[in-house]
């Protein structure tokens, strides 16, 4: 028995030796020969479109830097990872890969020398594009100017950096969508819907939930996003077209009847969803609009916060937040959302709440309204910024949680 349980043992990790090894060193043929991509003006204009879709300026521009030319900052669990420069400069940037190098990238995770590419860049949602499109996609990019810029080297901890704790992880979580799949046409609004959120625009990337070593998830039920301190919501949409065009006009505009953008989701209006067509808009909201609601969790009604900090709390947004917001949080129709309602307040967690109070509230300027009203942000001790959080989502007959001054404490002390 001890002899087989070795034999065993050996075979296992043999096998799980060889499916690293095809993981780092199996990566698929490309051929020499592949046939150049058309750069006629529909193609650019397309490729452009797309880039706009997929807003790959969004992460692949550091503040204040040039646009695509990579360096921003993306912070994660295990270290800081460096966007890429996807400007066509021959030493820093794409200008030596060809256009199957660039589909190896976004379809197999893979760089132009073979290397596996940290999942930071969301291949995992890349794989589903289309040949035409990635093809599409990197004509645009080689019709930029080039910039010469070598972004900072990641800052990841040991070993998730490594070659090797990258095809570990790609065999727990990454399987290249095969070609009939990347293939498919997406005429239906619905299935055109799916390859915009699940694909394209990569929505997972923030709005489903990953495991304890960055494992994606396809469950678009929110949670909260790495490195950001944000939570991001569920992305299921109530049926009927009222839901859904409320949908559209907050990522055509940043406002909608009920709210506005902030934090991150304002500067994906910004950079990207306020330049998609309505049709694709519409498109994604009907294919939200199949998945199945997220069911709050299983307990009992949220219990009121003491009378004390519900009086402190209203003293405080009479002084601070009635004027423009309204008395009863009905807010200013084209100017200042209401918060009776507001889906931010009624959140399961009132982090993002919190966040837009103490760091102010911006939404984005989109061609729709170019013109937002802001809100400064607020200086509160923690206690006062709960006694604040808990009357805004305990009025106007909200029945969220109350906010404790430890949790305010715990959420400020991740920023």
């Amino acid at each position: 028995m001890l002899k087989l349980a070795a034999a065993l043992g050996v075979a296992a990790v043999l096998g799980l030796g060889a499916l690293l090894a095809r993981e780092l060193w199996g990566g698929p043929s490309r051929s020499s020969a592949a046939p150049a991509v058309a750069a006629d003006a529909a193609t650019l204009a397309r490729g452009a479109y797309l880039a706009r879709l997929g807003n790959c300026a969004g992460c692949h521009t550091a503040r204040g830097g040039v646009p695509l030319a990579g360096g921003r900052a993306i912070v994660t669990p295990f270290g800081t990872v460096y966007s890429s420069n996807l400007t066509p400069d021959a030493e820093t940037g794409l200008g030596a890969w060809s256009a199957e190098d660039f589909w190896g990238a976004l379809h197999h995770g893979r760089g132009r020398d073979g290397r596996l590419l940290l999942p930071a860049f969301p291949f995992t949602a890349f794989t589903q594009l289309t040949r035409a499109d990635s093809d599409a996609l990197y004509a645009h990019l080689m019709s930029q100017p080039p910039v010469r810029y070598t972004p900072p080297p990641h800052a990841l901890r040991f070993p998730y950096g490594t070659q090797l704790a990258q095809a570990a992880w790609r065999l727990l979580y990454f399987t290249p969508a095969q070609p009939e799949v990347s293939s498919a046409p997406r005429t239906d609004p619905v299935q055109r819907g799916s390859y915009l959120v699940n694909g394209l625009g990569h929505c997972a990337a923030c709005h489903a939930p990953r495991s304890a070593l960055g494992g994606p998830s396809d469950s678009l039920i929110g949670g909260h996003m790495p490195g950001e301190g944000w939570w991001a919501p569920p992305l299921a949409l109530a049926p009927g077209p009222q839901a859904a065009e409320e949908w559209v006009q907050l990522l055509r505009t940043g406002q909608s009847a009920r709210g506005s953008t902030s934090g991150p989701m304002a500067e994906v209006v910004l950079h990207s969803t306020q330049h998609w067509q309505v049709e694709d808009l519409r498109a994604a909201a009907a294919y939200l609009q199949t998945l199945p609601p997220v069911a709050p969790p299983a307990a009992s009604p949220a219990a009121a916060a003491p009378a004390s900090v519900l009086s402190q709390g209203q003293r405080l947004y009479t002084t601070h937040c009635a004027d423009c917001h309204g008395a009863q949080g009905q807010g200013a129709a084209g100017a200042y959302p209401p918060l009776a309602g507001n889906p931010t307040v009624l959140q399961p967690t009132a982090i993002n709440l919190m966040l837009v109070v103490r760091h102010g509230g911006f939404a984005p300027a989109t061609q729709a309204h170019p013109q937002p009203y802001g809100m400064p942000p607020l200086d509160l001790s923690d206690a006062d910024m709960a006694a604040l959080l808990s009357f805004v989502r305990q009025s106007w007959g909200h029945q969220a949680s109350a906010v404790s001054e430890l949790e305010v404490w715990r959420w400020s002390s991740r920023q």
